[in-house]
């Protein structure tokens, strides 16, 4: 079976990548970040609804690909500030039940826009 390639609705439509890549049982979740469906900055200078919205745009992805937050096994999560960790896991901790999926977290200067507080990337499995 071919790749498929996806971009959900709800979510803002991409220029030069897509949202979601399914390679066999594989699920490629392309970082998210807070924008809401017209492509507008949600929360700006607010970490907590920024992780709000990264976590929805999530959803919609894994929706779309027929899989859940169970199905995670890998995050990539990158944020511009060490402070802002215990909120990001207490948003996380609303979305992973269970056991949590392996996980990288990196602390950078900036993301693909300065507003930009948190962007998180996801691998999948949706096998048997």
């Amino acid at each position: 079976m071919p790749a498929q390639f996806k971009n959900p609705k709800g979510i803002a439509q991409p220029t030069g990548y897509t949202h979601v890549v399914r390679a066999g049982d594989f699920v490629y979740i392309a970082g998210q970040v807070a924008r809401d469906e017209q492509g507008n900055v949600v929360g700006k200078d607010d970490f907590k609804a920024q992780a709000e919205q990264v976590f929805q745009n999530l959803q919609r992805c894994l929706t779309s690909a027929g899989a859940t937050f169970k199905d995670v096994v890998k995050t990539n999560v990158y944020l511009t500030s060490y402070s802002t960790i215990p909120e990001l896991r207490e948003v996380r901790n609303r979305y992973f039940t269970g056991d949590p999926p392996a996980s990288t977290l990196a602390v950078i200067p900036c993301l693909a826009l300065r507003e930009f507080l948190i962007e998180i990337e996801v691998i999948a499995y949706v096998g048997k």
